[in-house]
């Protein structure tokens, strides 16, 4: 039967019957002659089903060919592309294979003119067909490396290189602009609210195709790109739109997943404009995408925390304020997600705490761990005055607390002074009291701070770096400073957080006793030096507090003990403030000193409350020029790179497992090995040694071979002769 066939009288356009175009947008002479002869023969073939076709659609029958030109076919080759009304995901599928004299009448190559007088056009006559040429080109030169490709069948394909990079640029930085513009929308911003009454209008339903086609050829674009100068541009502009992605709910989930990834791997410009983009999409969307960052940025951070080296370092830096200040967004649902996180870092506690085993405690003292309470500890140190967030003190200083405690060994004397330092901090972020003199001074009472080093001089070492030591480094003498310096340079900062309180001298009374202790056990002449002289700040303040102590009258539980020296606080007039602000002089002075040398292999940030001194002012100037210069050989190096074939069911699984495991739950804390493999000392050992389970395999039955009957009757023969030889 012949296929029921429609011709449009207004623009000559012969469509079948689902509406698709089948002559390319005109009709030559000789297919309007066949069409027409196809229906005389239906006629005469045909003639109940001929007169069926007249009562139901009767313009089909009624068909002229007068007035199409022998030319038609000729004006395939234009450039423009104003009859092409939708630019959705449908147009980037691969057409049926074309023979090759098709596909050459078909392909043109864009050039620099075209592209610059669309851009011109649409600034200046402010039209929508340059912007559907733009958007074509654009696509084209996101599917570059595709449209090169033999089976490629699309109209504009071919573009140099520097057409490309102006086609990326110009549509980036000004396609936000244009499509606001046609749908009335804000110049910059919006919200969720503001979008979701534009969609009831006509303008949505007319250019929502090209909003679509903008947003997917753009996160193809990203998937393909490896370049972080041109991934950085893309986000930078991708951000103005971001409003429009509440309008595809999968173009939300997929931009959210790479830009994740840009975010937890990428240089430092790269993460902050990965950063800005979730930030800024979150601020404009709320709820619909905030659950989502929260746990993608967490996880991410996670992963970047299981090594450290000296790169990693500055990286995990950057990570740890960008995530800090994304929870300003909404400090509520920070929160909440920052409940569940600390919760199961309390779960790791408990189970170590229960189990008592090396894997347990080694799930606890690890980077991945410890990096994970640094970045709540500085959540706490910027938001603990905010009544939404300040709950969260209480029990991640328990977690610390109990991290401090787990295995009290003078080999984790590094990670001890970690967790010292995150509660001090906490404890000024919070202006609650937190006793940490205890196991400051416990540390200081060590047996092997009051032995003399046989381990000779050592290189110098920085608690920050480093989370236990070795034991050789343990009997060195630089180690034994390190450890009496980082614990006066702590304890110095615990009372000085109190040095104005009514009952410093209370406070300080326990410390100072044990102090003394020191000084008379230890036989080493610089340690008491150092003690005495702290020593010696703690009486000068006791003695300031109980001048004022004596002429006043009220007691510790009224409300006016919270003012007690107010002024003399806000000039730190006392003499604690005062010394320990040339303890942080020498302190940064050392510390100056070892990253300029070759013994540290980086420097861990210190714990504050300021961002990263980043901007977007940053690459201002940056035009564009030359960003996309090596998009091309990027995908092609992707298109051509060979599928992996190993174990591809078994990968297939593990990520539906992951994809699973993800959505709810972020990713368990299952903590790497510290740098030092040595296993834990000073804990309960099982029944097996655990270096003999780690490095022994278990034996595999091996098959037998073609002797191995001969190799037993040889092993029989031997042990008969002994045995004669024996008799």
């Amino acid at each position: 039967m012949v296929s029921k066939k429609k011709v449009k009288k207004s623009q000559n356009v012969v469509s079948d019957e689902n509406g698709n175009d089948i002559s390319g947008g005109k009709v030559s002479k000789k297919e309007a002659k066949e069409h027409k002869q196809q229906l005389e023969t239906l006629m005469q073939t045909q003639p109940e089903f001929y007169e069926y076709l007249k009562e139901v659609d009767k313009e089909l029958l009624e068909f002229d060919d007068e007035g199409i030109d022998d030319d038609a076919e000729a004006e395939l080759a234009e450039p423009e592309i104003e009859e092409e009304e939708d630019l959705d995901d449908s147009d980037f599928e691969k057409p049926d294979v074309v023979s090759k004299e098709k596909k050459e009448q078909v392909r043109v190559t864009i050039t620099m003119e075209m592209v610059e007088s669309w851009c011109k056009e649409i600034l200046e006559n402010e039209k929508v067909a340059p912007v559907r040429s733009l958007l074509k080109a654009y696509r084209v030169a996101c599917h570059l490396a595709e449209e090169n490709d033999e089976n490629s069948t699309f109209k504009l394909t071919t573009m140099s290189k520097p057409v490309m990079n102006k086609v990326m640029v110009e549509t980036l930085s000004n396609i936000d602009g244009i499509l606001r513009n046609l749908m009335k929308l804000p110049s910059y911003g919006g919200k969720k609210e503001t979008l979701i009454e534009v969609k009831t209008t006509k303008l949505w339903k007319k250019y929502e195709h090209l909003v679509k086609s903008y947003l997917g050829n753009s996160l193809h674009a990203l998937n393909q790109m490896t370049d972080a100068k041109a991934i950085s541009f893309t986000l930078k502009n991708l951000t103005k739109s971001s409003l429009f992605l509440a309008a595809f709910p999968t173009f939300l989930r997929k931009y959210i997943k790479a830009v994740l990834h840009f975010w937890g791997t990428g240089s430092r410009e790269l993460s902050f404009a990965a950063f800005w983009f979730l930030r800024t999409l979150s601020v404009q969307l709320g709820s619909d995408c905030l659950d989502d960052c929260f746990k993608g940025l967490y996880k991410a951070y996670v992963m970047n925390c299981q090594f450290m080296n000296a790169t990693k370092l500055q990286h995990i830096q950057v990570l740890r304020y960008m995530f800090v200040e994304f929870m300003s967004v909404d400090l509520p649902t920070a929160y909440q997600h920052g409940f569940v996180f600390i919760r199961q870092l309390a779960m790791i506690l408990r189970e170590a705490l229960n189990m008592k085993t090396k894997e347990a405690f080694r799930k606890v003292y690890e980077w991945k761990y410890i990096n994970c309470l640094e970045l709540w500890t500085v959540a706490i140190l910027k938001y603990g005055q905010e009544p939404d967030f300040r709950p969260l003190a209480y029990p991640l200083t328990q977690i610390i607390s109990g991290v401090a405690r787990l295995v009290p060994t003078a080999r984790y004397f590094p990670l001890r002074m970690r967790c010292i330092r995150m509660l001090n901090c906490i404890a000024a972020a919070t202006n609650t009291f937190i006793p940490v003199s205890m196991p400051l001074l416990d540390m200081i009472e060590m047996k092997e701070l009051h032995s003399p080093p046989t381990g000779g001089v050592g290189k110098a070492v920085d608690f920050r770096t480093i989370l236990k030591v070795s034991k050789q480094v343990l009997k060195t003498r630089s180690f034994q400073e390190a450890c009496v310096a980082s614990v006066t340079e702590e304890l110095c900062e615990h009372l000085a957080q109190w040095s104005y309180s009514v009952a410093f001298f209370e406070l300080s009374f326990t410390p100072a006793v044990r102090l003394r202790a020191f000084c008379k056990s230890t036989k080493i002449e610089r340690f008491r030096k150092d003690v005495k002289e702290l020593i010696r700040q703690i009486d000068a303040n006791s003695e300031f507090i109980n001048k004022k102590r004596a002429t006043i009258s009220f007691l510790p539980s009224d409300p006016a003990a919270s003012s007690f020296h107010e002024e003399e606080k806000k000039s730190g007039a006392s003499p604690l403030s005062k010394y320990v602000a040339t303890v942080r002089q020498k302190s940064q002075q050392k510390n100056n000193f070892l990253a300029e040398s070759s013994v540290l292999y980086g420097a861990e940030p210190s714990i504050s409350d300021e961002m990263p001194a980043t901007s977007d002012e940053e690459n201002d100037g940056d035009k564009g020029e030359g960003v996309f210069t090596n998009f091309l050989s990027q995908q092609k190096e992707l298109r051509d790179k060979p599928p992996e074939v190993e174990n591809s069911k078994n990968k297939k699984k593990t990520n539906r497992r992951q994809e699973a495991t993800e959505e709810d739950i972020v990713e368990d804390l299952v903590l790497s090995s510290d740098e030092d493999d040595e296993p834990l000392d000073d804990l309960p050992l099982p029944k097996k040694s655990f270096k003999a389970e780690k490095a022994t395999p278990k034996r595999r039955n091996k098959p037998k071979s073609v002797n191995d009957d001969s190799v037993k009757k040889q092993r029989v023969s031997k042990a008969g002769k002994k045995r004669k030889r024996g008799h």
